[in-house]
């Protein structure tokens, strides 16, 4: 990934017990960079061993959460090695495992689009509060590929089959309320007043006993079965999906502001 592709950060602030992380990067509405996932690691590695952090609430600046992964890296990828594909998509699994791992309760402070990988981010968090317009699309689909960090295991665990098939075959979106009903969202809010929301239930959370929650996530992890060995799918079929010619059209079509023509004689 350039340094063109690559331009966004994330802003780490402390408040009370609370760390928030913001994903950065105004020009794509926070699409996620190799500079992003690695800070956010980071940012997680550092709230396991601080004893003062007690949870975390992870959002995006103006207005998005994220629109997921840059198409316009990935529309290069057809060309490189199966084994090049698979170790850029383990960079973002390896911060999705990250969180999973990570013994303090987070939250993800969902505005306005979450969608690809950004919504496969929001679902690796432990608890999900989002605006009443904020949207969620898997969208892997609609540009040809298939879903990776870890939304397949997530959405299979939550969701009806019917309405799993339909997000994981059309790509979305659904809004905040259908998905607060079908409880993948724990709550929703006013425009812009979810991250004000998910800090103030955060700050509650952080001072319960950190111990206790610690092994309530690793119990709540192997209840589900090996999310570990879901992501591995993924990524097999993530670099099968870019190496098919239905990605190179899809995400070809998305430059070109057209529709995919997936059967074109």
């Amino acid at each position: 990934m350039n340094e063109r592709q690559d331009t966004g950060s994330m802003t780490v602030e402390r408040q009370g017990r609370v760390m928030v992380l913001t994903m950065s990067d105004a020009g794509t509405r926070n699409a996620l960079g190799l500079r992003m996932m690695a800070a956010g690691r980071d940012a997680l590695d550092e709230a396991t061993h601080d004893p003062g952090i007690g949870a975390i609430v992870l959002t995006g600046a103006d207005g998005a959460f994220s629109s997921g992964g840059h198409l316009n890296n990935l529309y290069h990828h057809g060309s490189r090695s199966r084994s090049e594909n698979r170790d850029g998509i383990e960079r973002f699994h390896g911060w999705v495992r990250s969180m999973r791992e990570c013994p303090k309760p987070i939250l993800a402070a969902v505005e306005g689009p979450a969608a690809g990988a950004g919504f496969s981010l929001a679902l690796a968090c432990d608890l999900i509060v989002a605006a009443e317009d904020a949207r969620f699309l898997t969208a892997y689909v609609k540009v040809g590929l298939t879903s990776d960090g870890g939304a397949s295991a997530s959405l299979a665990r939550a969701l009806p089959p019917q309405l799993y098939a339909e997000l994981m075959l059309t790509g979305g979106p659904v809004d905040a309320a259908r998905l607060h009903a079908a409880g993948v969202v724990n709550r929703v809010t006013a425009p812009g007043r979810a991250l004000t929301a998910a800090i103030d239930w955060a700050a509650i959370i952080a001072d319960g006993p950190a111990g206790a929650m610690g092994r309530a996530k690793k119990l709540m992890e192997l209840a589900y079965g090996s999310f570990a060995t879901q992501l591995a799918r993924e990524s097999d079929l993530f670099v099968e999906a870019l190496h098919h010619g239905e990605a190179k059209e899809g995400i070809t079509a998305f430059f070109e502001k057209r529709p995919p023509e997936f059967h074109r004689r």
